[in-house]
């Protein structure tokens, strides 16, 4: 009679038992059904690149460098004369400017005397630069000073007097140096050394 009972007991318990791993048995395979069926979705996806490279403001060195204006034997009313071609070798258009610094070392200020002018190409004969110097005025005759002689302005933004050149394009500039005709004695065997600069800048938001 005992082991009966005992037997009629147990019969539920161990049927509880199996319901919590029904449960977890049914769970389990909603979750592998789910997701397999999002393994299921059509997707895709689409790239593009986006390439970016800086311009540059770019003025060939080699062209500026070949300025000549140097002499060692200067009288009173000689000229020197030599074109300079300034050529935008950069990708965008730029504007410049010059400007010029001269010393003062033996201290005769000769630089005080020494005048800049600076055309365009000439007009009679654009085929050979600066032999009549009759081009456009760049800069009227104007004494070096210290840093006197220059055109256009090297601040930022469009300024009175600045050259603009696009991309690829270059043109040609006539330097000419002068003593004047009434150099007195106090200026034999004066020296001065004039380094002219050419800044140029972007036009572009500029």
């Amino acid at each position: 009679m005992t082991a009966l009972a005992t037997q009629t007991e147990a019969g539920p318990r161990q049927r509880h038992r199996r319901r919590p791993l029904l449960l977890l048995a049914v769970l389990a395979a909603v979750g592998i059904g789910a997701a397999q069926f999002s393994l299921a979705l059509f997707t895709d996806t689409e790239t593009v690149d986006g390439v970016f490279s800086a311009g540059s403001i770019d003025l060939d060195g080699v062209k500026i460098d070949a300025l000549t204006l140097s002499t060692g034997a200067l009288m009173p009313g000689d000229v020197i004369t030599d074109d300079v071609v300034v050529d935008n070798v950069g990708t965008a258009q730029l504007r410049y400017a010059m400007t010029t610094s001269s010393t003062n070392a033996d201290t005769k200020l000769l630089r005080d005397v020494l005048s800049l002018t600076v055309k365009t190409i000439d007009v009679t004969t654009p085929l050979t630069p600066c032999d009549n110097f009759d081009g456009t005025s760049v800069l009227p005759a104007t004494v070096l000073g210290f840093n006197t002689a220059k055109f256009g302005d090297v601040t930022s933004g469009a300024q009175a007097g600045d050259r603009v050149l696009n991309a690829g394009a270059s043109e040609t500039l006539c330097f000419r140096v002068t003593l004047p005709q009434g150099t007195g004695n106090p200026y034999q065997s004066a020296t001065t050394t004039t380094t002219f600069s050419f800044a140029a800048e972007q036009t572009a938001n500029n």
